[in-house]
């Protein structure tokens, strides 16, 4: 392998005394204790094939060797080039994991104390966790009742002339309306992160989400579409002035392209929009980066079968018009279907959300109540300055929709039987509550 300039320890040359690559390489033992994990049994069968290939495997150790690299290596680039492709971008950064992403964002933002960031009311903890950490004031917006997403009619009420940021999030790889919080963005000088941690392959308006805003981020974590052994993260950004710094923002700021007297690099701090920031690290392995490869290369097939199910799905549900079934997109909206999202007219049904899902539960379907008001959490009581209820005043469609009417149904890696039985029991259920049982 070619000595690259970050690879400065690495002994890849004729030396007398080498610093290996790697400190301890991974033998023939180890990789079996990994297919053993990764396909995982019992039985005699089992047993036999495992003998078999633990037999192989001891004797290709004996005329193999280990890889001269286990991070940000060949692996990692060509991740990133695969993202790059499959988005339609010029490139991308594969990160530890999505938070990562949105922290390189926030940091381009300069944000601190006093600050103040517009996100939904309803989405996970890592959307508004770093500008808590230093300081800054998560605004919430009200959701859309029909998609969860982040409504643009109730953004522009909320920013103030301490605001620096919005972030869209494409809850269940719905697509966000993109066009008219990229206008008010525009319109403030503010700048729009795209969570898009369940969005990788959806569309909007002939583009992917989280390639709209000046910035956006994917998760590979296990539960989404695709995964890089558990845990990654994409993120892409439109920021001329901070695409060459990307790199440097995932890794310390190690800046090989200078070198300070006697040393093999400098340390740069990552200039944003109105300072500097300073790295921290988010590398990811080249393992993570190959299983990343491999899951992207079928993305579009995965895809595929969520939408087969999701449309499944809604054919059921319009057996019931209490029921209000996940919105399957069109030429210009096309979700990754990472969930499906299920709602109910509760005077329709005969009762509310709680009582499906009680129901549901007793049939053996589970649920995903995931995704709630931000604005309940403890973090944000301890924290100070957020009164819970004052918040929830001003995100009715976030309380009715949370408390009353959605949930989130599994939508991969189901037999044909069990998404016919899950159906069943959603019609079911709620014909019990329309007749009082």
């Amino acid at each position: 392998m070619a000595k690259k300039n970050s690879d400065f320890r690495y002994n890849t040359g004729a030396t007398k005394v080498p610093w290996a690559a790697v400190g301890e390489n991974y033998n023939a033992e180890d990789l079996m204790a990994v297919i053993k994990f990764l396909m995982q049994g019992e039985g005699e069968e089992y047993d036999k094939a495992i003998a078999e290939i633990e037999k192989k495997i001891f004797a290709l150790s004996d005329i193999s060797t280990p890889p001269g690299k286990l991070s940000l290596g060949d692996r990692v680039e060509k991740a990133e080039a695969d993202a790059a492709k499959y988005l339609g971008v010029d490139e991308t950064l594969f990160v530890a994991n999505a938070t990562s992403g949105f922290e390189i964002a926030y940091k381009y933002a300069n944000l601190k104390a006093g600050d103040e960031v517009i996100v939904p009311a309803i989405t996970f903890i890592a959307t508004m966790a770093y500008p808590l950490s230093v300081g800054a004031k998560v605004v919430f917006a009200d959701v859309d009742p029909k998609t969860l997403n982040m409504d643009p009619n109730d953004i522009e009420k909320k920013i103030t002339d301490k605001t620096k940021m919005i972030v869209p999030v494409h809850i269940g790889g719905y697509p966000v309306d993109m066009d008219p919080i990229m206008e008010i963005a525009k319109r403030h000088n503010l700048l729009v992160l795209e969570d898009a941690a369940h969005g990788f392959g959806a569309e909007y308006k002939g583009k992917k989400v989280g390639t709209i805003g000046d910035f956006g981020a994917f998760s590979m974590h296990e539960v989404k579409n695709i995964t890089s052994f558990g845990e990654g993260g994409i993120v892409h950004t439109n920021v001329e002035a901070m695409k060459p710094q990307m790199k440097l923002a995932r890794f310390l700021g190690l800046d090989f392209t200078k070198k300070i007297k006697h040393w093999l690099y400098d340390i740069s701090p990552i200039t944003g929009k109105y300072g500097y920031s300073v790295a921290t690290n988010s590398s990811t392995t080249e393992i993570q980066g190959l299983g990343l490869s491999l899951q992207i290369a079928r993305n579009d097939k995965i895809l595929a079968e969520r939408r087969a199910a999701a449309e499944y799905l809604t054919k059921r549900f319009a057996e019931n018009d209490a029921i209000i079934p996940q919105d399957l997109g069109n030429d210009d909206i096309k979700p990754s279907f990472h969930l499906y999202l299920l709602e109910i007219d509760p005077a329709k049904a005969g009762g509310d959300i709680q009582t499906l899902k009680q129901k549901l539960e007793a049939k053996g379907v589970t649920q995903i109540p995931h995704f709630g008001p931000l604005y309940r959490f403890d973090i944000l009581k301890k924290l100070g300055g957020y009164d819970e209820d004052a918040i929830a005043a001003t995100c009715p469609n976030c309380e009715e929709v949370f408390y009353k009417r959605f949930t989130h149904l599994p939508i991969y890696g189901l037999s044909e039987e069990q998404l016919i039985y899950m159906a069943d029991a959603v019609l079911e259920s709620v014909k019990e509550m329309q007749e009082g049982r």
